[in-house]
């Protein structure tokens, strides 16, 4: 069954740009695109998506805004912000509001594929500098966290540590010499041994807790 993904960005070129990546990607389709979010909870009815990759500043309803509605009404949907600003505020306020990922718009074609099929897998792709800016921001908020003991074994506390530097699980995949599947189960009973239930949330406690 192809991958549904719509689409919301006011730049019309790089919509359409947009629109043909996802629909020459085998096992993809684009079945929504929209220019503004402003009657977004429509636009995902129409479009029925699986993964949503939204831009930030659009006419009316900002992308960051348009984030809770989609996940209050169509909480399994995955959505990606795409966006020019690498701003500590947008990130967190992105993420808090329930986004998967952020990538920045020039990130390269390959990697938005890749990003769209990492956020079904249940991960959390973020361009490598945003990434950055979440480590330093969660690092500043972990002086006054208590420590816990965390079982994790050898190969989970490589992946973890992994996760930590940003990368994508197809990345983990080829250094730990694994299948992404593989890499798939074992984020899976990280999560389980972190109670936690995202990417961003096991990078935060990785790093308050200093298991890596």
């Amino acid at each position: 069954m192809d991958i549904k993904v719509a689409i919301f960005e006011d730049n019309r070129s790089l919509r359409n740009s947009l629109v043909q990546l996802i629909n020459h990607e085998e096992g993809m389709i684009c079945t929504g695109e929209f220019a503004d979010a402003n009657t977004v909870v429509r636009s995902m009815q129409l479009a029925n998506p699986d993964v949503v990759i939204m831009d930030i500043k659009m006419p009316g309803l900002s992308g960051i805004e348009a984030v809770g509605p989609i996940k209050s009404r169509y909480p399994a949907v995955h959505i990606i912000i795409q966006t020019v600003f690498e701003d500590n505020d947008k990130i967190f306020a992105a993420i808090c509001a329930g986004a998967s990922g952020y990538l920045i718009k020039k990130t390269a074609p390959r990697n938005i594929i890749e990003a769209i099929k990492e956020t079904l897998l249940g991960g959390a792709p973020m361009t490598g500098s945003v990434a950055v800016l979440v480590l330093q921001m969660l690092r500043q908020s972990s002086t006054s966290d208590k420590h816990e003991f965390i079982a994790l074994s050898e190969r989970e506390q490589e992946i973890l540590a992994l996760l930590v530097k940003g990368k994508t699980y197809k990345m983990i995949a080829s250094e730990c010499f694994i299948s992404v599947a593989t890499v798939s189960t074992h984020v899976a009973h990280i999560y389980d041994k972190l109670q936690v239930h995202s990417k961003s949330e096991a990078v935060s406690k990785a790093i308050k807790q200093k298991l890596v």
